[in-house]
């Protein structure tokens, strides 16, 4: 029996003799499968060719990311805290290296997911850490690989740790959720948001999609809603889903100028 992960979008699924027909998260429209058609792979494979670069963003941020690029190529996070560490965001690769780097850091004491694109294989990363994972309940359907370490928040907010919240602003998914961490070193405030929240480039604005990869974008109601939802929180820095995508300050500012300028475009103005 295999574990077999989609090539597209890195998602796990259940053991199984053969590869899955298809991949209900690249099915979906705000994922794709490839012209080439659907592929998979196992994470033997993935290891062989691939491994996880570290990085650090500031002092107790660190972002990893797999190389050469596979599936979506999504950044993850660890956070640091004195009440543990958190991983942000998951990717499909846990190589031998990023097993040891984490347990060298204490370790994970929860794993925080902001939509299934990057549900990846956290089964696997929970149980090697022996942590739950935190996905919001309006996306449950999309869990397609069901694990006891798998819990469902509801809601707009929970405080996983003290500085550290999760906030559902939905959008590209319904339960799409940002973290804030509070606690960073210089107490500006950081958003680690996904793509829930898409940092374009040149990092002075911010973007708000359904579907990426199919250019569908949200309606104004959403985008509506999905700003007035972050706004009470204090924050300058936002860190998104790929490699460039870091606001160091104003961020705030950003994504209620940005989102603005979206409504404003969708109503017909110019």
């Amino acid at each position: 029996m295999t574990t077999y992960l989609c090539n597209a979008c890195g998602t796990a699924y259940p053991d199984s003799d053969n590869p899955p027909e298809a991949c209900k998260i690249c099915d979906d429209e705000r994922q794709y499968v490839p012209s080439s058609g659907q592929s998979w792979t196992e994470q033997n494979s993935l290891n062989k060719r691939h491994r996880n670069a570290w990085r650090l963003m500031e002092p107790g941020l660190f972002c990893l990311q797999t190389v050469p690029a596979f599936a979506i190529n999504q950044r993850a996070f660890l956070i640091t805290t004195p009440a543990g560490n958190i991983l942000w965001d998951c990717i499909a690769l846990l190589d031998n290296s990023t097993r040891e780097i984490i347990h060298s850091l204490g370790g994970l004491k929860a794993i925080a997911i902001s939509h299934p694109h990057y549900y990846t294989t956290m089964q696997d990363w929970a149980k090697e850490f022996d942590c739950p994972v935190y996905l919001h309940e309006s996306d449950k359907e999309w869990i397609v690989r069901p694990d006891s370490k798998l819990h469902l928040w509801q809601g707009r907010e929970m405080e996983l740790f003290p500085g550290c919240k999760l906030i559902c602003l939905g959008g590209h998914f319904a339960g799409g959720t940002v973290m804030l961490w509070s606690d960073d070193g210089d107490k500006k405030g950081v958003i680690l948001a996904g793509d829930i929240v898409q940092i374009t480039p040149g990092a002075h604005h911010v973007s708000f999609m359904w579907s990426y990869p199919n250019m569908l974008p949200l309606p104004i109601r959403q985008v509506k809603d999905l700003n007035e939802r972050i706004q009470p929180y204090c924050f300058e820095k936002i860190y998104g889903a790929f490699e460039g995508q870091d606001v160091l300050n104003n961020g705030k500012k950003i994504i209620s100028e940005s989102a603005g300028r979206y409504m404003q475009l969708l109503n017909g103005g110019d």
